[in-house]
């Protein structure tokens, strides 16, 4: 009886190890549903929940159907900023066309005062390692400027995100506290994701955000995860389109949105 309960004993144990080695291994490896060339195309509607993404993280950037205004993850909540400005927390049963998401664990933080856009990017370039791994990015501070936009819903039959992005609402916030959430990626990666930065923004009263177009920081403190895992699905919407915008080169539409 006693072999029994110690064996039993054991395998309780080594299942407790195992299952919290596996939650620890699963820490800044990044999910992302579809590609930016589907939604480049015109891939707007998915049929990935918020309730579904929360299972592959807590810290993510993405959009929701219908192209409807930028999603932001942070602290096991999900926003969206509409391109009316107003900042809704979501509920499980939002729907996403495009997302990236993961369980964000910083291996690396830093100190950072009085840095521009540019500068701020350069600072986080010496952050990095090497330029081969896909990092996630997390700032929290006060920025004495924000500019953001959000893309107001869209309507079938679908435009090319290009022709969207031109309807974006732009907005600006000066002496605001918030966290910068997003990734950077590299460059061979271009058509799966963005290659480069791609930086959201929310405010710490979350009334405020958007996907970033320059910012310049006061003083925060800026976290960093390289990820060493990078798991996709499909996005199962078609492009209305056709097939030949599959083999399109978007990288000058993609630029052009960024900016």
């Amino acid at each position: 009886m006693k072999t029994v309960l110690r064996t039993i004993t054991m395998a309780f144990v080594f299942l407790l190890f195992f299952n919290t080695f596996t939650y620890a291994q699963a820490a800044n490896e990044l999910y992302q549903f579809s590609t930016i060339n589907a939604l480049l195309q015109g891939v707007y509607d998915g049929e990935l929940t918020i309730k579904d993404l929360k299972k592959q993280g807590s810290f993510g950037i993405g959009t929701l159907n219908g192209l409807d205004g930028e999603l932001i993850g942070l602290d096991g909540d999900y926003y969206q900023v509409k391109a009316n400005g107003d900042v809704l927390k979501l509920t499980d049963d939002a729907k996403i066309p495009f997302a990236t998401s993961l369980t964000f664990k910083s291996d690396r933080a830093a100190q950072l005062h009085d840095s521009d856009y540019e500068n701020l990017q350069k600072s986080l370039d010496q952050m990095k390692n090497d330029t081969n791994y896909f990092y996630a990015i997390r700032i929290d501070g006060v920025f004495t400027k924000v500019l953001t936009r959000a893309i107001p819903k869209q309507d079938r039959p679908y435009k090319p995100l290009a022709e969207a992005a031109k309807e974006q609402h732009v907005f600006e916030l000066n002496n605001i506290n918030g966290t910068v959430i997003g990734f950077w990626c590299p460059q061979y990666i271009n058509g799966i994701n963005v290659p480069g930065y791609h930086l959201h923004f929310i405010s710490e009263d979350r009334k405020f955000g958007g996907h970033i177009l320059t910012a310049s920081l006061q003083s925060g403190k800026v976290q960093m995860s390289r990820i060493h895992a990078f798991h996709m699905e499909l996005p199962q919407g078609t492009s209305e389109f056709g097939t030949a915008a599959l083999n399109k080169d978007y990288s000058k539409e993609l630029k052009a949105i960024e900016q």
